[in-house]
């Protein structure tokens, strides 16, 4: 796909990390969880308990010094398109840290897509032939790829595969995760932009 095409859904359908928070509260707010079947309920309750996760990493979490000073060499400007969802558990989890990363430096435009809004912009960045996410994908001002990341650190997506393996059913599997994420507090994220973005600039 031509990076234009990609350029101009970002502009046009691209949103800002606390525009895309604001929605969605204004979409908590709006909907009547005793209307809902089952289903729609549980979406309901994800939705509210991811943003309670995101909250709690915006006012607590502090970009580290190293990981800032990388950051604040990037001296061109930069797309971080990240395509998501908000009923996605590992979105709330990760993009806070991201869009709060992203905040370091100016030269950085960080824009979030709705996958199930954009299933074609989606479909270029698969990974293992699967529609994850959260994906992040850095282009710079030329349009070239300069990398991506998702849906997950790379040492909880061994995890998971792992519990996976060990037959672990979903519920207990996902709350397995969430504990990890919360004890690792963005360590292992930052662990691995810090050498992404090393080998960005070595490129």
């Amino acid at each position: 796909m031509d990076y234009q095409i990609i350029k101009d859904r970002i502009n046009q359908e691209g949103v800002k990390y606390q525009d895309y928070l604001n929605n969605l509260i204004e979409d908590i707010i709006k909907t009547n969880p005793d209307t809902l079947d089952e289903k729609a309920r549980n979406n309901f309750e994800t939705k509210r308990l991811n943003l309670q996760r995101s909250a709690r990493i915006m006012k607590t979490y502090k970009v580290s010094g190293n990981l800032k000073e990388e950051i604040k060499k990037i001296n061109e400007p930069l797309t971080w398109m990240v395509i998501t969802e908000n009923w996605c558990g590992d979105s709330a989890q990760n993009l806070p840290y991201l869009a709060l990363m992203a905040e370091e430096n100016s030269n950085i435009d960080f824009k979030i897509l709705l996958r199930d809004s954009n299933p074609d912009i989606m479909d270029q960045f698969l990974t293992n032939g699967t529609r994850s996410i959260p994906l992040l994908v850095s282009f710079d001002i030329n349009g070239n790829e300069l990398f991506r990341w998702g849906a997950r650190p790379k040492v909880v997506q061994d995890l998971f595969y792992q519990w996976k393996a060990d037959g672990i059913v979903k519920p207990e599997l996902y709350k397995k995760l969430h504990l990890w994420y919360a004890k690792d507090k963005g360590q292992a994220l930052e662990s691995e932009f810090l050498e992404i973005l090393k080998t960005v600039e070595q490129d």
